[in-house]
Parts: C-alpha cells; structure tokens; sequence
C-alpha cells in the first residue's frame, strides 16, 4: 500500500483525496493544514498535522499532493522535494514565468524523485481521442483552433478565500485560476504558438485585482490560427468549447463529448468521457486517473506523467497575453 498526504485542506483536496481513495493500492495517512480547526474535519484513521516537514518526516508518505493556494506551490514543493519525497502538485505551477522556470530547475535538479502536475484535462478521454486523430495527420494540418470558457464566479468565492482575487498571491484571475486548463489544451492539440494579441480586463464591480475576461488571438508556428475567450462574468458554469479545424474536417469538445463536425449541423459523437459525480463537471473528470498514474510512475521509476516542464508554456502564455493587452500589440510569446 502505497501512503499519500495532502498539504491543504482547502477547496480542492477533497478532489484530491476522493482520488486517492478510487484507487487501489494507494491510502491517505496524513492532512496538514496551518487552521488547527480543521483537525475535527479530517476522517477517522488520517493523522492531522500543523507542520508539513514534520509530517513528512513522520510519516514519510510516497507521495505528497500539494493542494495550497497558488503562492505556495514552489515554495513548499522545493522544501519536500529537498527532503526527498515525490509531490504531485495543484494547478498552476507557479505564479509566473521566473518562478515556472526556476521550477523545472528544481525538477532537473532532483532526479531522485518525481513532481507530478495536476493538469488533468490531458487525461479526458476527449482529449486523448482528438490529440490521437490530430496526430495521425488523417485530416490534413491543422488551420484553426478556438477555445471558450464561459463561467462565473461572485463575490462569495473571493470572500471565502481572499487571496485569490490578489494579484501577489494568485498571479492572476480567470486565466491561471479558471481557464489555465483550456489555454494549456489550445497549444497541446495545435502546437507551438508564436505570437498574440490580447485584451484583458475586469467587467464585474467586485474590488478585486485580478482579471475576468480575456480575449486573445493566436499566431500558431504552423500557420494555423486561434481565438482564446475566458470569462468569469458568465451567468453561469457552462461547458468549455474546443474546436479544432483540419483542411478535411472538424472536431469539437463540448459537455464532455468529442464530436466530429458535418458539413449541415450535423455533430457525430465521437467519444465520451465519463462525468464528475458532483455539482463542478466543468472541471474535468480525470484527476483520479492522473493521480493514479502518477503513483504508478513512482511505482514502476517510469516518465510517464505530466513533468513541471510539461506545465510551464501555459504560464508563459498567460504572462505573454497579459503583457499583451498592457501593450496594445502583438507580442512574441
């Protein structure tokens, strides 16, 4: 039985735990949070600590999953990997390009263990579908790629935790809290991009510092086009559209369907992935499957998971599309 402790008892570690707990052969041992409080939280047999080295010197877990606010993913991932324990760590990998950078430095520097990142979305069976059919070329190159993400989130989800609507803790609103999955899935399936124009904003009246609404266009390597849309000023939590253009045909991702396009309307379903059994389905439903990768990778000594490396173009973007719309003009990412 492999043990797995979590740092952060926040939002999105009971995703993480629910994870763990679908998979066999892995046990959760220990949660740490600073908020004594919470210890009454934590289920029966888990061990609850303040002080996440001494967790980890205590427990020593095979893997610890870092589920902090954005600010402290490094940070915290540098101290437990120095100890030499693995990490699989939440979205976003760091606030900022120095910050990612000096990340997968981090990562170079320690072969002895692995950090995994938590961008699940490259797991859902959509995704590992269309990424297959672009791939084997079958429907020509590439020539246009578009990503929405229509959501909404209000006053109470910045009072319940304020520091994801400051800047000098999140590193950003819509993009790199909400929308980070979609951008990274934009140059996963359409490959390297090279240039963007972007306008970037805040259209609610909420006093917060981070944006809400992005609008970018995409200069792709191999000639193609994108439009990126992001907004946290929807009425509601919608499904993320994907589309991908190719010289013969069409694909979208669209409520967790991956359809093939025909000329008329007509939308042939692809493939399907299997649904969240919660309220929040726009997140993606493959964290457990990652997850369970991952300790596999551990288990095995293999590379196959998602490596900080893997998850630093996304930062690059976000900053390149931020400074972007500072600017007024098309940038080089």
């Amino acid at each position: 039985m492999m043990k797995a402790a979590v740092i952060g008892f926040g939002t999105i570690s009971g995703t993480h735990m629910k994870a763990i707990a679908a998979n066999d052969g892995m046990e959760l041992a220990a949660i740490c949070d600073v908020k004594e409080e919470l210890k009454v939280k934590v289920p029966e047999g888990v061990a609850f600590y303040t002080d996440y080295k001494r967790m980890c010197r205590e427990i020593k877990p095979d893997v610890v999953h870092i589920c902090l606010p954005h600010y402290l993913h490094y940070p915290v991932t540098k101290d437990v990997v120095e100890m030499g324990f693995n990490v699989f760590c939440e979205k976003p990998v760091a606030l900022n390009v120095e910050e990612a950078e000096a990340f997968a430095a981090l990562e170079e520097a320690h072969p002895e263990v692995k950090i995994g990142i938590c961008l699940q979305n490259r797991m859902n069976d959509t995704t590992i579908e269309l990424k297959k059919i672009l791939d084997s070329g079958e429907y020509g190159e590439i020539r246009g790629v578009r990503g929405f993400v229509p959501w909404y989130r209000d006053s109470s989800y910045y009072e319940v935790s304020p520091w994801r609507g400051i800047m000098q803790y999140a590193g950003g609103g819509c993009m790199i809290n909400q929308a980070l999955h979609t951008l990274d899935l934009l140059y996963y399936f359409g490959g390297d991009i090279s240039r963007i124009h972007a306008v970037v904003g805040q259209t609610n009246d909420l006093g917060i510092e981070v944006e809400g609404d992005i609008v970018a266009r995409l200069e792709y390597a191999n000639g193609a086009r994108g439009l990126f849309f992001a907004t946290t000023n929807n009425w509601a939590n919608e499904s993320v559209q994907i589309r991908v253009a190719c010289e013969k045909a069409a694909f979208q991702i669209e409520d967790d369907r991956l359809y093939k396009l025909i000329p008329g309307g007509e939308r042939e379903v692809l493939v399907a992935s299997q649904r969240r059994d919660d309220a929040k389905f726009y997140y993606g439903s493959s964290h457990a499957r990652l997850i369970a990768r991952f300790y596999k990778a551990v288990e095995t000594g293999s590379d196959d998971y998602i490596h900080v490396k893997d998850a630093v173009m996304v930062i690059r973007l976000i900053e390149t599309i931020v400074k972007s719309s500072k600017e007024d003009k098309l940038l080089e990412v």
